[in-house]
């Protein structure tokens, strides 16, 4: 049997990760499509900034936020100032892991609307479909291994996150204390390696779970196209 504060860190992170994901979804679709289907000018700026997520270290990330939307940030002064409290709570470790893990769903996404046969959407426009209506039964329905991977995968990033969070929200049983974060707090502790593995082994549970996960929705999409 799990603790109560291996629990407490289970709970928040798949809190956390949950909000994360579902906050991400219609803004990573929408991007998605954007990338897949558009050319501009400063698109090259768009995607460099998408994909600095993921080469900037986690820390700075969080340093970041902190700089804009703590008590005396550059933004979050004028929150605080309406009693609106950002940092060093769970609701912003969702924005943290938001941050890290939205390129990891906006790519299978994106992927998803290039594959796509355009000539189904020219069809369904020269027989009247708006492209709102052309976009929700034809590309969104096709889309759909794609936004799974992409969910997938951004959960499991947002479950795993530990520098931008840490830095960001702190370190706060209960509140922002998830899993990676707990693992790190019981290895400080005496004797705490134990429950540390317990944890570890948990992660590795859950990620390989992932990983089985979206193997199996390649396949199938894989088959149907194939089909």
């Amino acid at each position: 049997m799990f603790s109560p504060e291996e629990l407490s860190a289970l709970y928040l992170s798949a809190k956390v990760a949950l909000w994360a994901t579902l906050i991400c979804l219609p803004f990573a679709v929408a991007l998605a499509w954007t990338l897949a289907r558009r050319e501009f000018r400063l698109k090259f700026l768009l995607e460099a900034c998408l994909q600095l997520p993921m080469v900037l270290p986690p820390v700075v990330l969080g340093y970041l936020l902190l700089v804009l939307f703590g008590n005396k940030g550059w933004i979050g002064q004028y929150l605080n100032a309406m009693g609106i409290e950002l940092a060093f709570n769970w609701k912003w470790a969702v924005l943290a892991s938001m941050i890290v893990a939205f390129p990891l769903m906006v790519q299978p996404i994106r992927l998803s609307f290039q594959l796509m046969n355009q000539q189904l959407e020219q069809i369904a426009g020269s027989l009247g479909a708006s492209p709102a209506k052309v976009f929700f039964s034809i590309n969104l329905p096709l889309a759909i291994p794609g936004i799974l991977i992409g969910s997938i995968l951004c959960f499991s990033r947002s479950l795993g996150e530990f520098g931008a969070t840490i830095t960001f929200v702190g370190n706060i049983p209960d509140e922002t204390r998830t899993i990676p974060i707990a693992i790190y707090s019981l290895l400080q502790q005496p004797d705490g390696e134990n429950m540390a593995m317990r944890l570890v082994t948990l992660s590795l549970v859950l990620a390989f779970s992932a990983l089985i996960a979206n193997y199996f929705i390649l396949q199938k999409y894989q088959r149907k196209l194939g089909g």
